[in-house]
């Protein structure tokens, strides 16, 4: 059985021990947020990668707009989603809720995915935020999880499912809901701590 974990590509495939605190520093990170995304989702990724050094900018519809969690938890945007370029970022993180469902309708969301995937930057989706990687068109034989309620719609696209607590492929991160954080979490940013990106 293949290690969920491992990338399918040697330039990528980054050691999660060998991550050292602050390794993040000069490392630009951007997340899409909407209402009723999913609170830990986002914060704790937020939290995570701002800990480890990088600099991690919010992108909603609308700049300065208050967007409530599923569990009511506030997230202020820092930026608008059509100001946002995937060159001035070194990856994405897609968390989940039922945001995704509306964000992936947004042509600008679905062009910065496709921007930052052909650039191989990487791109970090959890639960139900695998709905905007579909939509963007971007995981056609991709081994990528999510949550058990978007399976056949990973399968649908192309993409190749496991049921893990973390899969890694390319420049891809995947987990399946918020227990999977940690795992999620560490291999998101040793990604991003790779030298060759």
């Amino acid at each position: 059985m293949t290690d969920p974990t491992s990338s399918s590509n040697p330039a990528t495939a980054v050691s999660v021990d060998s991550v050292s605190p602050q390794t993040l520093v000069g490392k630009r990170v951007l997340s899409f947020v909407g209402e009723i995304y999913e609170d830990l989702e986002l914060w704790y990724p937020k939290l995570r990668l701002i800990e480890a050094g990088a600099e991690f900018f919010v992108a909603g519809p609308k700049a300065g707009e208050k967007y409530d969690g599923k569990l009511g938890y506030p997230c202020v945007s820092d930026l608008a989603i059509d100001a946002c370029e995937a060159d001035s970022f070194d990856g994405l993180l897609v968390p989940g809720g039922f945001m995704p469902d509306k964000l992936r309708r947004d042509p600008k969301v679905l062009q910065l995915v496709r921007d930052f995937d052909a650039a191989q930057k990487p791109i970090a989706a959890i639960c139900h935020g695998g709905w905007i990687p579909i939509s963007a068109g971007v995981y056609r034989g991709v081994r990528v999880t999510g949550s058990p309620g978007i399976k056949d719609d990973l399968v649908n696209a192309g993409a190749i499912f496991e049921d893990a607590s973390v899969v890694v492929d390319g420049h891809h991160v995947s987990s399946r809901r918020p227990d999977d954080l940690p795992d999620f979490c560490r291999h998101f940013i040793a990604l991003l701590a790779c030298p060759n990106l």
